[in-house]
C-alpha cells in the first residue's frame, strides 16, 4: 500500500522518488498514460508518486523499473551528485520495507541493501501460528538459509520437509517450489537469507 508523503522526505524517512520517476520517464519520452499501461500501475498511482503524494511499495517499483528498463536501485539509490557516502549508513526501523502475505499472516521486513536485490537478500521472517508462506522456485540454483531465533518452523523444499526450532539453521534449495509453515501455537520469528547463484 502507498504511504502518504509531505513535498519533502524526513532524513531518516523513506526515500522520496517522484523527481528521479518522472525524469526517467520523460527521457524515454513517454507519457503517464503509457508508463501506467507498461507498468500495469494506475495512472492516478503514478500522478501521485511523481507529486511525492504518495511512496510506492517494492512490487509498484519492481513494475516500474521493469518498465522502464533501469535497475531498481536506480529508485532508491542516493543523490547522484553525492560522491562520498558516511561510513556507516543507519536504516531507521519505520524505513524498512515490508512485504506481507495475503493473508496477513508471514511477514518479511527486507533487511538487504535493495542494489544487492537478485542476488543476495536477508530478511527478518516473522510467521503468526497456522501461517504458510509458498514461494515458486527461484532461479536456478538459488538457496535459502533460514535462522530460528523464536518459535518453531517448518521447511519444505521439494518433497523434502524439515522442523527448525531456535538456534538452529537450515540451508536448502529453493530452485524447486518451496515453503516454510509456523506449526506451533506461538508467534515463530526467524533470519531468512535468500542467496542466488
Amino acid at each position: 500500500m502507498a504511504q502518504p508523503l509531505g513535498d519533502q522526505p524526513a532524513a531518516d524517512g523513506p526515500p522520496v522518488i517522484g523527481a528521479r520517476l518522472q525524469a526517467l520517464r520523460l527521457s524515454r519520452k513517454l507519457s503517464l498514460d503509457e508508463l501506467s499501461r507498461r507498468a500495469g500501475v494506475s495512472k492516478s498511482m503514478l500522478s501521485q508518486v511523481e507529486r511525492n503524494q504518495a511512496n510506492p511499495t517494492i512490487a509498484v517499483l519492481w513494475r516500474l523499473a521493469n518498465a522502464l528498463e533501469v535497475h531498481l536501485a536506480d529508485f532508491l539509490s542516493v543523490a547522484m551528485e553525492k560522491t562520498t557516502s558516511p561510513p556507516i549508513v543507519l536504516v531507521a526501523d519505520h524505513a524498512v520495507p515490508v512485504i506481507r502475505s495475503p493473508d496477513g499472516k508471514c511477514e518479511l521486513k527486507i533487511l538487504g541493501p535493495i542494489e544487492l536485490a537478485g542476488r543476495l537478500e536477508w530478511y527478518r521472517l516473522t510467521i503468526q501460528p497456522g501461517g504458510t508462506l509458498v514461494s515458486a522456485p527461484h532461479e536456478h540454483g538459488a538457496k535459502e538459509h533460514l535462522s530460528v531465533l523464536a518459535g518453531q518452523v517448518m521447511v519444505q523444499s521439494a518433497e523434502a520437509e524439515q522442523k527448525v526450532r531456535p538456534g538452529e539453521t537450515a540451508r536448502y534449495p529453493v530452485d524447486v517450489q518451496h515453503a516454510l509453515t509456523n506449526p506451533g501455537k506461538g508467534v515463530a520469528t526467524a533470519l531468512l537469507v535468500v542467496e542466488y547463484a
